[in-house]
């Protein structure tokens, strides 16, 4: 049974940082990619970041490009995401969440964590 586990979030002020971590357990040897997401309450989910358990490139989201960065510890079986200069507009649940590979061609499933809270405050 894979499951990710997130932890990091809190109360930051304006320009300041955070570290978020995502711990996948369950995935064994198997190839995935761990992506970010958030949703601030009455906004639609966004997609942050993701990268890969192997040693793919690290794909940004527009808004985020250039304040956060994604990374992986693989033998940790964990995925960062830094974020740097907060603003309130970045107030939000952050979640991950995992493909595993090859199962999710078979099955189409993903796996999402329970999510983390961010609020920045002004």
């Amino acid at each position: 049974q894979v499951q990710l586990v997130e932890s990091g979030g809190g109360l930051v002020q304006t320009g300041g940082s955070l570290e978020l971590s995502c711990v996948a357990s369950g995935a064994g040897s198997n190839y995935y990619s761990i992506a970010w997401f958030r949703q601030a309450p009455g906004k639609e989910r966004e997609g942050l970041a993701c990268i890969d358990s192997s040693t793919g490139p690290a794909i940004y989201g527009d808004s985020v490009r250039g304040r956060f960065t994604i990374s992986r510890d693989k033998a940790k079986n964990t995925v960062y995401l830094q974020m740097d200069k907060l603003t309130p507009e970045d107030t939000a649940t952050y979640s991950c969440v995992a493909a595993i590979y090859p199962s999710i061609l078979r099955t189409g499933k993903d796996y999402w964590g329970k999510g983390t809270l961010v609020t920045v405050s002004s």
